[in-house]
């Protein structure tokens, strides 16, 4: 017998029968497995469950260039998993792209921009904060911790992205300490255990600028005067949020009641487009965070859709740590969170080359075990490459047959990789899934 060795890229050309190691016909039949003609399934839980697949957490990374078809994808994905009980939560859609799928099963989004009717409070405590007064204390500090860590990544965030001439607003441990502390006099947590007090963005600015004796005493700040004049910085950033171009918007309760009975719910950011990037990545991360604190209320498995990722992750250290801390918690929630951008180097956008921004970025590419990539022009080959440990079968792949046909797409599952063909149903998918339509008329 004769032995011979070789690269997997060259086996199949031997035997060519060869077919790529079997998943589970479990999930949502996505397509068809071109390496051998199967239906492929996608189940991000069922996956995680499955030691005998390499998948540790169920976060779905898109990637593709304009028109491959990632937002059919992910429709298509979403339509087929609310057989399976799951319920999707559009964490802003700026282009309107899930109102057509959201009309469909009779739900209206919610339009939050200039001028409309809807608030919503990201500082909203969720239903964490229900029948707190029935709660023994430990499970009360035990809500604090989770509820004031959301607020204080938030707000770090939002403050963050701000920037004086070149330089973004720095938020450091005093800063820090600071806004933690005004948070728990606003909410009363330390002296009253009847109810945690809901608040907004402007109730914090206000403690900034008229600080109680007793909060400065708890800073240690010598006086009042030394105060305000330390806080100053931090004072201006936060009222941007309330007068700047978010006036109106996320500064007063929550009009948005949440139907967990619809299939599909989406945030709609499409008036808020004209305001440029950085408006629409700041609401982004409001969203979040209120997405994050609302998810306590229903006992459904949920999927999450985070469109434009790009925008809130070039907003800075925070915004990246923000976004980082939501997938990290899919583990622990049960939520499937599905990230869209065009190419893996906009990841990269978060910061300047070697900033921890950057590095925090290129370590999110890898909390994704799932990744799904569309067609690339052969220019973006080397960051398939570099940023995803992509080798070379994989790129040629991606720059190449997967540019040959809208809705091919190679999806990686862990190290193993399918090329996999969408297959939309002509009558009933392709109208809902069509992002085309407003060209057409």
């Amino acid at each position: 017998m004769k032995r011979y060795q070789m690269t997997s890229d060259q086996a199949g050309v031997f035997w060519p029968f060869l077919t790529a190691s079997p998943l589970p016909p479990t999930g949502a039949p996505m397509g068809t497995d071109m390496s051998n003609g199967a239906t492929f399934y996608v189940d991000p839980h069922g996956w995680v469950l499955n030691d005998s697949i390499p998948v540790t957490n169920p976060n779905i990374f898109v990637f593709g260039k304009p028109g491959r078809g990632k937002s059919a994808w992910v429709k298509a994905f979403l339509n087929r998993m609310f057989a399976f009980g799951y319920q999707a939560l559009i964490l802003g859609d700026p282009k309107d792209e899930y109102e057509l799928m959201c009309l469909h099963f009779g739900v209206e989004p919610f339009a939050i921009g200039p001028g409309m009717p809807t608030r919503l409070n990201p500082l909203d405590p969720g239903p964490l904060a229900s029948n707190w007064g029935q709660l023994n204390r430990d499970e009360q500090e035990r809500r604090s911790a989770v509820i004031f860590g959301r607020w204080l990544v938030l707000l770090r965030s939002l403050i963050g992205s701000q920037s004086i001439g070149d330089r973004k607003v720095a938020v450091g441990p005093t800063e820090e300490q600071v806004l933690k502390a005004v948070l728990v006099e606003l909410t009363h947590t330390n002296s009253d255990s009847r109810e945690l007090r809901p608040i907004v963005i402007p109730q914090v600015w206000q403690q900034l600028h008229s600080p109680s004796d007793a909060l400065i005493a708890e800073l240690r700040y010598p006086d009042r005067h030394t105060f305000l004049d330390d806080t100053r910085l931090l004072r201006d950033a936060v009222a941007q949020l309330i007068s700047g171009v978010f006036a109106g918007i996320f500064d007063a309760p929550t009009t948005v009641t949440i139907d967990w009975n619809a299939p599909i719910q989406s945030l709609s950011l499409s008036r808020l487009m004209p305001l440029g990037d950085d408006a629409v990545g700041m609401a982004l991360m409001c969203l979040n965070s209120w997405g994050t604190a609302m998810r306590q209320v229903s006992g459904r498995r949920r999927i999450n859709v985070r469109d434009e990722v790009w925008r809130q992750l070039r907003l800075g250290t925070g915004a990246v740590s923000s976004f980082d801390a939501d997938l990290r918690l899919s583990r622990s929630h049960g939520d499937i969170e599905i990230a869209n951008a065009h190419k893996p180097s906009d990841y990269l956008g978060a910061g300047h080359a070697g900033s921890q921004a950057q590095q925090i970025a290129k370590d999110l590419l890898h909390l994704g075990d799932i990744k799904v990539l569309f067609g690339q022009d052969a220019e973006v080959a080397d960051d398939l490459e570099q940023l995803l440990d992509l080798g070379p079968v994989a790129r040629d792949i991606v720059t190449g047959w997967a540019m040959g046909g809208k809705g091919r797409a190679l999806i990686a599952v862990g190290p193993r990789l399918h090329k996999v063909a969408l297959t939309l149903h002509p009558d009933l998918e392709l109208p809902l899934t069509d992002t085309n339509q407003k060209l057409q008329t």
